[in-house]
């Protein structure tokens, strides 16, 4: 592989630090959210998934790029992410099944990064000052990025689910499998839609802002609801198919941003946390069976634990055990449920897996 030529990039955050290192990926400049994943493995898994969009990831791992990229490991069409900022970024790559190096990924994907920043110290900062905006540029200057950054919106009241979803209708799955879902695809992830058909689950994908009677008119086993991006009191159309499917005795379940639409569809507000969860890594413990998994997450938002404990309509199930977040509920009276993580991983541990298996349950008990 030929040597790279190094070239100087810059990363400015909102509250005015600036830091040097190296261009990666596509030269360039872009801003967003700035946030850090935690987990050791899974970069393209990472920078391939949804929820994902309109931020700039840091990895916590000190080497990103020493195995590669391959098109299995995409979790959607492309990555992302609006930037990439790492510590000791490798051009070279040992596994035998990769394609390509991470270099070529990115640039093939017009992903803007930097390399060679202390990112032990940024996310302490991150984690101390919370989540911010920031931008990162290997083309401009220190005094015109400052001007760039102020353009870049805030991710409080910001709606990007239907940015990332699908146009089209399309289907995953054994068409002569026993069970129909209908999915809301506000940025799902390949892998769920992979544990829903593996289960003998067909799976009609429907775009973000479908209403309840279009899904409906398939005459589905259930609905799930899906991961995403962006702030979920900015999405009163996906509450509004939520609190429909309700209305109607539907079997139920969401993940993520889908845990918190359906809170909000009962009544429980949400707000964004001081800097969120995103690692491989997170204790959650289930308060019907008492046991306790690790599991993968990556959000900023969550729900309000005061008005799950007033709420007549809602009981929690699952909690994080690092701050007590409520990580899972369900309705009551209602086939209905949701956790704040992601049971499907990739990347992560598999603990959670047994959620779908409920769901599975949960629609043949109708």
């Amino acid at each position: 592989m030929k040597l790279q030529k190094k070239e100087k990039a810059y990363l400015l955050l909102e509250d005015g630090t600036l830091l040097e290192g190296t261009a990666i990926g596509k030269k360039g400049t872009r801003g967003g959210e700035i946030c850090f994943n935690t987990g050791m493995t899974g970069y393209q898994e990472i920078y391939t998934d949804p929820s994902y969009y309109g931020q700039i990831i840091v990895n916590t791992n000190s080497h990103i790029g020493n195995y590669g990229a391959m098109n299995e490991e995409q979790e959607s069409d492309s990555p992302k992410i609006n930037g990439l900022v790492v510590n000791d970024y490798s051009y070279v790559y040992s596994r035998k099944l990769a394609t390509e190096s991470l270099q070529e990924y990115l640039e093939r994907n017009d992903v803007i990064g930097i390399a060679d920043v202390d990112t032990r110290m940024l996310v302490r900062h991150i984690r101390s000052k919370g989540a911010m905006n920031a931008i990162i540029s290997s083309e401009l200057e220190v005094d015109a990025l400052k001007a760039e950054l102020a353009k870049v919106p805030s991710m409080h009241g910001l709606e990007l689910s239907s940015q990332v979803s699908t146009n089209e209708v399309y289907f995953v799955g054994d068409e002569s499998a026993p069970l129909k879902v209908a999915v809301l695809d506000l940025g799902i992830k390949n892998s769920i839609l992979q544990n829903l058909s593996s289960r003998g689950v067909y799976c009609k994908v429907f775009p973000a802002k479908t209403t309840f009677e279009e899904m409906k008119a398939w005459d589905p086993d259930g609905y799930f609801i899906s991961n995403g991006p962006g702030d979920p009191a900015a999405m009163d159309y996906a509450v509004e198919t939520v609190t429909q499917i309700l209305d109607a005795g539907e079997p139920l379940f969401g993940i993520c941003l889908g845990h918190q639409l359906l809170a909000r569809a009962c009544g429980i507000s949400t707000y964004k946390m001081h800097h969120g969860h995103r690692g491989l890594n997170h204790p959650i413990k289930n308060l019907v069976t008492g046991l306790s998994e690790m599991t993968s997450q990556n959000h900023g938002f969550s729900i309000s634990e005061e008005d799950v404990k007033n709420s007549d309509r809602v009981e929690a199930t699952h909690v994080h055990l690092n701050d007590h977040t409520v990580a899972g509920i369900k309705v009551k009276g209602k086939k209905a449920f949701s956790v704040q993580y992601h049971p499907e991983a990739s990347p992560g541990p598999h603990d959670s897996r047994y959620l779908f298996d409920q769901f599975i349950q949960t629609i043949k008990s109708k």
